[in-house]
């Protein structure tokens, strides 16, 4: 079956520049026009409160063994909890809106893009929680078992979204650096790492290239995203407002992305969440084009 994909006029006059594309291929990020109506980011609000009230369309039919995944057990800290767009048709139909594939395709320039992961994200206004603090990461670590280096993220905050609320901040144009040695330890998750260490290994790697470290903190007005390339280093700061800090990390891959086998030092092989729920491709290996768990948001055929 082939999808068919299209915007409205209004639409396309959103859609990213080309002096836009020349800034994301140098800067490896890129701020968007306003892509989400009030009414929409509203239904974000109000659909991620029913998730967390246990609202579920549908359950995952197995638990990755990495799962990010917040219950009211785990009290008032940073809540992350994947595989949103599967568990909840409500926010499914937001961030399945074909317009913001259509801006991620226009920035990876590719003709198709998929999700890849979505995360609901929840900073607690509590001034000093650790676990506010996102340390200095870039994904396509965490996605060695893809073949691309296409895919990039959408960062989608419910509301304005400046500093105080401990906004994404990039490092600009960490996307074009190279990286030092073949330590694979970076295919774990943050959240398993001291963040001392990747504290370290950002200054270590800006040292091999030979730059300085720009870290821009992006004020993100309500209904706008910030796309970020998959390797661009990034993180965030506490929140020190008076307010929750509501976002949705929308992780996007082209069409071209497939599984491939990445062998670690220690004889396993690099795994990603999807590899324990997706369907297979004729080859016996996770299909990560798998339309369940990875839906189209835009193709230009």
């Amino acid at each position: 079956m082939t999808l068919e994909f299209k915007l409205s006029e209004e639409e396309i006059e959103l859609l990213p520049s080309d002096q836009d594309v020349a800034f994301y291929a140098e800067h490896g990020w890129y701020l968007s026009k306003k892509l989400l109506t009030d009414d929409e980011t509203d239904e974000l609000v109000n659909a991620s409160e029913r998730y967390y009230a246990g609202e579920r369309d549908r359950n995952l039919p197995a638990r990755p063994p990495k799962l990010a995944y917040w219950d009211p057990s785990k009290g008032d800290v940073q809540r992350h909890n994947d595989y949103v767009h599967y568990e909840h048709d409500g926010l499914a139909k937001i961030l399945r809106k074909p317009l913001i594939g259509a801006v991620a395709a226009r920035l990876a320039q590719v003709d198709e893009i998929r999700i890849f992961q979505s995360t609901l994200i929840y900073k607690p206004p509590i001034k000093g929680e650790p676990s506010n603090i996102v340390p200095w990461h870039f994904d396509k670590h965490y996605w060695s078992s893809s073949s691309s280096d296409r895919m990039l993220t959408a960062f989608i905050p419910f509301h304005d979204c400046p500093p105080e609320m401990g906004t994404i901040t990039m490092v600009d144009g960490s996307h074009r650096w190279q990286e030092i040695g073949s330590d694979d330890t970076v295919v774990r998750h943050f959240a398993e790492r001291d963040r001392s260490q990747l504290d370290q290994m950002l200054v270590e790697n800006a040292e091999f290239n030979g730059v300085e470290v720009v870290k821009l903190p992006i004020t993100i007005p309500r209904g706008h995203m910030n796309f970020h390339h998959c390797r661009t280093y990034h993180g965030s700061g506490a929140n020190v407002s008076d307010r929750p800090r509501r976002a949705i990390s929308l992780h996007l891959q082209d069409g071209g992305n497939s599984y491939r086998q990445f062998p670690l030092s220690d004889g396993t092989l690099a795994a990603y969440n999807h590899d324990a729920v997706v369907r297979r491709t004729p080859d016996g290996l996770p299909d990560y084009a798998d339309p369940d768990f990875c839906p189209t948001l835009w193709a230009d055929r």
